[in-house]
């Protein structure tokens, strides 16, 4: 792809924000923030198979609109609180083509919650750990998406969970794109105080079916002895594009899991980034992508050990059908400092046609002699020897091949800790692969 038309499309856009700007009457550290990542956008292109991060992954369809940022919301029917996969209490705070909307959200009367909005210079218990915090795990020196997304964020979250405590119920972000043709920046800063405890899910959907462009960044801080479980899903409509950054610091003695499951969208990219900055750190990180038709789904992680007896365990699995591709790049760092090092990397791939295409690439790169790690994939399609014997004991062929495609994504669904999330994704995976 021509960088010269990449580049063009740059402008355009950045000259379409310009002009729905408004003038800011303060200055805040947000407002500082968005003029330098701004600045650095300038200075970026758009990547193309060219670039080796991104040569399974051609999002040169993009140019093809000209994505303007969402602004005007129209509130959706209230029964969209229904359009989610949760059906238990939870702390829902809603955001409406990248602004957040109150009337669908909850009233969070909880000392263990705190809640701010970014754009909301005036949160005083926020403040000080939004300067503290946001942007500095998401580097947008050298990531043109998490630039845009500095640059052109108007409305965010930053959930904080003061020390030694843990919310009475999960909390829930929910996005939600109305918008045809229109591109949203959705920004979540969390932040676990020492000894915290907590749930965080983030929730990706759409009330249509046209294209738009999601390009969402998530920083997440788990401070010492802190416990953060997050769970992320992604079943926006089969036009969208969805690009996002995921970035994480874990400190000493802390433990961060997350599952990580694509459902949706025609592209999808999701880089997560973690870094075990503390001794004894863990992180247990899984994921699923379910796709079909033409859709590809790209996740690339990085996992960065630099602090002795870290622990770290990945599970990542697709499933493709149809001419589905899917893109796995996992790399594990384990730098000098970081002796006793427990590192173990999974990629299992699941093609259920002879279109279907997936690329993996898992890494270590070692740089610490006491250590335990390993890494592996497989792709392949189902087991014959196990179709054969289920169709021995009574079963149809076609029931066998989706009972046996159903217990394959099931071991990460089964991951799930949030009850009826997991009972829907189930119900989900079931209809997808037409058991019945």
């Amino acid at each position: 792809m021509n960088a010269v038309i990449w580049e063009d499309y740059l402008e355009r856009l950045i000259d379409s924000w310009k002009k729905e700007a408004p003038p800011s009457r303060t200055v805040s550290y947000t407002d500082r923030l968005r003029k330098n990542a701004l600045n650095r956008v300038e200075s970026l292109r758009l990547p193309t198979i060219r670039d080796e991060e991104w040569r399974f992954t051609d999002i040169s369809s993009l140019r093809n609109t000209l994505f303007s940022r969402a602004s005007a919301v129209s509130l959706p029917d209230p029964d969209c609180r229904k359009n989610t996969f949760l059906d238990e209490p939870v702390y829902r705070l809603v955001f409406v083509d990248g602004q957040y909307c109150a009337e669908l959200s909850s009233q969070i009367n909880d000392n263990a919650v705190i809640v701010c909005n970014l754009s909301d210079v005036t949160a005083a218990l926020c403040t000080p750990k939004t300067a503290q915090h946001l942007g500095q795990l998401a580097d947008f020196q050298n990531n043109v998406f998490v630039a845009l997304n500095t640059a052109l964020m108007h409305e965010g979250v930053c959930v904080v969970i003061p020390a030694h405590t843990a919310p009475a119920l999960p909390i829930l972000v929910q996005y939600i794109t109305s918008g045809k043709e229109v591109a949203t920046y959705p920004r979540c800063l969390f932040i676990a105080e020492p000894g915290a405890k907590a749930t965080i899910i983030e929730e990706y959907a759409t009330s249509h079916e046209s294209a738009f462009l999601t390009n969402a960044v998530t920083e997440i801080y788990v401070e010492e002895s802190a416990n953060v479980n997050h769970i992320r899903v992604q079943r926006e409509n089969s036009q969208a594009f969805h690009i996002a950054n995921n970035s994480v610091s874990v400190a000493k003695s802390a433990h961060y899991a997350s599952v990580n499951l694509a459902l949706g969208a025609r592209i999808s990219r999701f880089d997560q980034r973690i870094t075990l900055s503390g001794e004894d750190a863990e992180c247990q990180i899984d994921g699923l992508a379910l796709i079909t038709d033409h859709q590809l789904a790209d996740t690339h992680t990085f996992i960065d050990h630099t602090r002795s007896h870290g622990r770290s365990r990945q599970l990542h699995k697709c499933i493709m059908d149809e001419s589905a591709h899917g893109v796995f790049s996992g790399e594990i760092m384990v730098r000098p400092d970081s002796q006793q090092t427990d590192a173990r990397q999974l990629n299992h791939n699941l093609l259920l046609s002879e279109k279907a295409r997936m690329d993996t690439k898992p890494q270590l790169e070692i740089f610490a002699d006491d250590v335990k790690c390993s890494h592996g994939a497989t792709v392949g399609q189902l087991d014959k020897e196990s179709l054969f014997y289920l169709q021995s004991r009574g079963f149809a062929e076609e029931t066998a091949r989706n009972l046996l495609t159903y217990a394959f994504g099931g071991e990460i669904i089964n991951r799930i800790a949030v009850t009826s999330l997991r009972q829907r994704l189930e119900e989900y995976i079931l209809a997808r692969t037409q058991i019945g």
